[in-house]
């Protein structure tokens, strides 16, 4: 099934990882910055462990059965149960990854880039923020800062303002679990 037409207000010039900081350093919020070979995959990522504390992501860049489009950020060890996660999102239908035209064109990031910080070259206000409930617990966040081979590191209330300044006011919610992952946490 081939993507919706991406809409004529989707990104011209994303912006760049330091365009980025910038802006964050203009909104007063403070991030650590750790470069790195690239990575691609939560598992990839294992590695990188040590040199950052704090809560480790994985973000999923969604689309449902009327073209809704959805980032859904959430700690890298969070089981997501995907037949049911539309459910919990109000969105129409399952949902399906969206295709890396559509991620470059809507976020301005490649497959392996996606990030939370994305949402800031969405100047159409196409794509609904959906974080993880456990994200929320006051440690510190990683994310990639639009290309995979950095991480930044942000406190969760700067975070929440960055989203908030740049029109994507999160829905934070506990994600559905696959039924096996229900019945081990029981």
């Amino acid at each position: 099934m081939s993507d919706l037409p991406v809409p004529e207000t989707a990104v011209r010039t994303p912006l760049t990882p330091e365009d980025l900081v910038a802006l964050l350093d203009g909104l007063g919020i403070a991030t650590a910055r750790t470069d790195h070979v690239a990575v691609f995959t939560v598992a990839e990522s294992k590695t990188l462990r040590i040199a950052l504390p704090g809560h480790h992501t994985k973000n999923l860049f969604l689309k449902d059965k009327k073209g809704r489009l959805f980032l859904v950020s959430a700690l890298e060890s969070t089981a997501i149960d995907l037949k049911r996660l539309h459910e919990a999102l109000g969105a129409s239908g399952r949902l399906s990854f969206g295709s890396a035209e559509l991620l470059m064109a809507t976020l301005g990031v490649t497959p392996g880039s996606v990030t939370a910080f994305a949402v800031a070259n969405d100047r159409a206000g196409a794509v609904t923020m959906v974080l993880d409930a456990a994200l929320m617990d006051g440690a510190p966040l990683n994310f990639h800062p639009l290309v995979n081979t950095a991480t930044l590191t942000i406190a969760r209330e700067d975070m929440l303002r960055f989203l908030e300044a740049v029109g994507h006011a999160p829905r934070i919610l506990a994600l559905p679990a696959p039924p096996a992952a229900q019945s081990d946490a029981g």
